[in-house]
């Protein structure tokens, strides 16, 4: 094709008209990328998108959420607090969030009593929360606390040994006590000798292992608290004598004699048979979600036989080789046939729940009320805490019997194992082969086409 001055204007101008459209179809690009914005996540645990508890959190939040940001014009601590807050965004579009200069607003900070830079402030139906930790668990839990229209109170019965809910002694509940205010849950310790009522605004009544024996009206007034309707858990233990038994024998339980012993126990390095190894668990609300071991330590067996307006289920069971112990345990211990020891699989713990309909109104507002007893304590002790699956056991046993049944547990997503491990032999050959096997290969490449070319 013969190249005129005409065809060269010609295919200037296309090459014109090609550059022209082209920038044209870059600037209609850039200008979308800043309306519309596309983010996935392709990490192995999807780490960066939200947890599905997380969204179940928001799911009962129909309402705006307020986030106010109280940092500076620091450019990371900004950007962190944006990216976590856009995963809330994403997935509930009116989550509002709002920077404020600390520095530019001293008095609100002071009012508010605002201490870190970076730190945030929720709000959702007139009710808000500080934050300080910056993480999708921290978050998601303060949403949780904020969600609720009233607080919930437990009140933890005292005076008599038992449990405490802030202690920090071996055999307390301080550890699980923080777990619980930091889900929104108030804790109050109660001595019914110094103040001889249960509080009207109580959510739960918590008896841990009272090591003396309760007053006579003590007992009545728990007994009055339950045929009033009022949720209980009872955390027992082998051979307590606390003059509960009429509240036993409200519900119909037997405490077994004798203390559980498994010899399952040995095949987990754990020397003392005196624990309880649940492995399973009942499609029961509390544990419908569990999945690991929960261990009892010194736990005593149930046998349950409860009046009609009661519903009662047994919630957790041992394995077929755990008995009740009689004697000491100590040296070689066995089952005793001919003794009132008892085979298993036990059940040392159970729920119970009736409607109760509330004085003057209708079939729709009546309630569920919800009991658990269990034949140990220390499981949620600050000694045993920390095994198996003890707290999230005993995180959704509060969450059910506060009838917060839609918030079971909220876990924070975890990262993967990033670290590769090699054996010198794959080090060796990583390191050979990008060192002088791949500069080779490329010469060898680049001289065969050199040689090819030059033989034609």
């Amino acid at each position: 094709m013969q190249i005129t001055r005409s065809s060269r204007r010609q295919l200037q101008i296309q090459n014109l008209i090609f550059l022209g459209g082209l920038l044209v179809f870059m600037g209609l690009l850039a200008s979308l990328s800043l309306r519309y914005n596309y983010e996935a996540d392709w990490t192995s645990s999807g780490r960066n998108t939200l947890s599905v508890d997380s969204r179940q959190v928001l799911d009962e939040m129909p309402d705006s959420i307020h986030v106010t940001a109280f940092a500076t014009e620091n450019p990371l601590v900004r950007s962190h607090i944006r990216d976590l807050v856009a995963r809330y965004q994403r997935y509930k579009p009116n989550v509002e969030l709002k920077f404020v200069n600390p520095d530019a607003e001293p008095e609100r900070v002071r009012e508010l009593g605002i201490t870190l830079d970076g730190e945030l402030l929720l709000a959702y139906q007139g009710r808000s929360e500080k934050l300080q930790s910056l993480s999708e668990q921290s978050v998601t839990n303060a949403l949780l606390r904020i969600a609720h229209q009233q607080q919930r109170k437990v009140v933890f019965l005292s005076g008599h040994g038992e449990r405490d809910p802030l202690g920090q002694a071996n055999h307390d509940l301080g550890n699980f006590g923080k777990l619980l205010k930091q889900k929104g849950i108030e804790l109050e310790n109660l001595k019914l000798a110094e103040t001889p009522e249960i509080p009207a605004d109580t959510n739960l009544l918590v008896i841990a292992d009272p090591r003396t024996p309760l007053l006579t009206g003590e007992v009545q007034l728990i007994h009055r608290y339950v045929q009033d309707g009022g949720n209980l858990l009872w955390l027992a233990e082998p051979d307590s004598n606390t003059a509960l038994d009429p509240l036993a024998e409200t519900l119909g339980i037997e405490f077994l004699p004798g203390t559980v012993v498994d010899a399952t126990t040995q095949l987990f390095g754990i020397d003392n048979p005196a624990f309880a190894l649940i492995p399973n668990y009942p499609m029961h609300p509390i544990t419908r979600e569990l999945t690991s071991l929960t261990l009892f330590p010194q736990a005593v067996a149930l046998e349950v036989s409860a009046p009609d307006d009661w519903q009662a289920e047994p919630l957790l069971t041992t394995l077929d080789r755990a008995w009740t112990e009689i004697g000491p345990i100590s040296g070689t211990i066995r089952f005793d046939q001919d003794s009132d020891e008892r085979m298993g699989p036990l059940d040392i713990a159970y729920v119970f729940s009736r409607t109760k309909k509330k004085e003057g109104a209708d079939d729709e507002a009546d309630s569920e009320q919800r009991i658990v007893v269990i034949g140990d304590s220390d499981f949620l002790s600050n000694a045993y805490l920390g095994n198996g699956g003890n707290v999230e056991l005993g995180l959704n046993l509060f969450n059910w019997l506060n009838h917060d049944d839609q918030f079971i547990t909220i876990t924070a997503r975890t990262t993967g194992d990033t670290n590769l491990e090699l054996g010198k032999t794959a080090q060796f050959i990583i390191g050979f082969g990008f060192l002088f096997g791949l500069p080779l290969l490329l010469l060898g490449t680049g001289l065969g086409i050199w040689w090819r070319r030059r033989n034609r």
